[in-house]
């Protein structure tokens, strides 16, 4: 134990200054058992270190990556059971997934130690309730998302913009642009943060693609490898979808091309799309009324960096705009392709993004580029990144 103190103690020294994750205001935390998924390289560890160092009292907190030695010989049993003797209460694990019958040993601690607070970390590939019914009706599940435009902004000018709900920011916008505008230069930020802003790396100011492309590979391998089983000599035709998919998004998907192209089944390609859904890669947008076990109406980039992964000689401006749009609003609301317009907002609401709509619309709203403060039922784009 003593070991994982000091590693704990070094970590959280360590820490460098960090921004503040609007999820951090969100979460209960008062469960005594809290799950916080979120996709490779979005900045799991950090956020959990920085909790731990806002409790601040030694030997009360306790953060612990999985992967650690100590539990070649030991369960987390063991170790909650040596924690809370030694008088700690508040139990941080760091990738889960990776110990086998994590789900059920958790289980058993929220039943025998009822003084404990455990949090855990894992991948968006699992799927925590669905697939651990012990867990079911006991754990509070949070996703952690990649920076919003919001937290990007606040991080680099210093600022403190707040977030707001899309009814706010569809009925009060021009109030809330005003607000930010009054400050800053909202859009001498915007592509900086299309380009790179999402995934924490610029933090450290390092090659934020070349990380990317570790972090994606790491995913493809080991999270839908391992937790989808999918063998290791298919990951080429995963790999080329997924390229496929980044070259061409968002496009309406043709699956039995997709199949011929990357030598496989119709099945497998659907299997696959969903996999890489799950671990935050792509998004499918569906039509009204399809469910998800439908083909998808257009398969986009999860976010907007992941678009200039594969795209050299540039992105198309309003496809980037659309996933921005669909990447800020999809984790918290149900996007679909709506009759009229780009996207249905939580089945009532349409959205045109970018450029201006082909036929007016009286109910539709239009996230138009380029401006600071919208008129009537036109919306600066960038403000929908203070969705959160």
């Amino acid at each position: 134990m003593q070991s994982l103190y000091k590693i704990h103690d070094d970590l959280v020294r360590d820490l460098k200054p960090w921004i503040r994750r609007g999820l951090m205001d969100d979460i209960d935390w008062t469960a005594r058992l809290i799950g916080i998924k979120g996709s490779r390289g979005i900045g799991k560890t950090t956020f959990l270190l920085n909790y731990a160092k806002a409790i601040g009292q030694s030997k009360r907190c306790l953060y612990v990556d999985l992967n650690n030695f100590y539990f070649s010989t030991h369960s987390i049993i063991d170790l909650a059971d040596d924690f809370r003797k030694l008088g700690g209460n508040t139990l941080l694990l760091d990738q889960v997934y990776k110990y086998p019958d994590w789900s059920k040993e958790l289980r058993y601690c929220y039943d025998n130690f009822p003084e404990l607070h455990i949090v855990f970390t894992g991948s968006p590939v699992m799927r925590l309730k669905e697939e651990n019914p012990e867990l079911h009706g006991y754990v509070k599940v949070y996703s952690l998302e990649g920076f919003s435009f919001r937290e990007y902004v606040n991080h680099i000018t210093g600022e403190n913009f707040q977030k707001h709900t899309l009814d706010e920011i569809v009925v009060n916008h021009r109030e809330i642009a005003q607000e930010v505008t009054s400050k800053i230069r909202p859009l001498a930020y915007f592509d900086d943060y299309l380009h790179h802003g999402f995934y924490p790396y610029f933090l450290d100011e390092e090659n934020v693609f070349v990380e990317m492309i570790k972090t994606i590979n790491l995913v493809l391998e080991i999270e839908i490898g391992y937790l989808k089983q999918v063998e290791y000599k298919c990951m080429p035709k995963l790999r080329k979808l997924l390229y496929l998919i980044a070259h061409d998004a968002p496009f309406q998907p043709n699956v039995s091309k997709l199949a011929t192209e990357i030598e496989t089944s119709r099945a497998t390609v659907m299997n696959y799309l969903v996999y890489l859904k799950q671990a935050r890669l792509i998004h499918l947008l569906y039509q009204e009324g399809d469910s998800e076990g439908k083909k998808p109406a257009h398969i986009f980039m999860q976010n907007p960096n992941l678009m200039y992964l594969c795209n050299y000689g540039g992105v198309e401006t309003n496809a980037l705009y659309k996933t921005f749009f669909f990447n800020q609003l999809g984790y918290i609301h149900t996007l679909t392709r709506g009759k009229k317009g780009d996207f249905c907002v939580d089945g009532s609401t349409f959205f045109c993004i970018g450029n201006a709509p082909k036929r007016s619309y009286q109910d539709v709203i239009h996230a138009k580029e380029m401006i600071e403060i919208g008129e009537g039922s036109t919306i600066p784009l960038w403000l929908f990144g203070f969705r959160y």
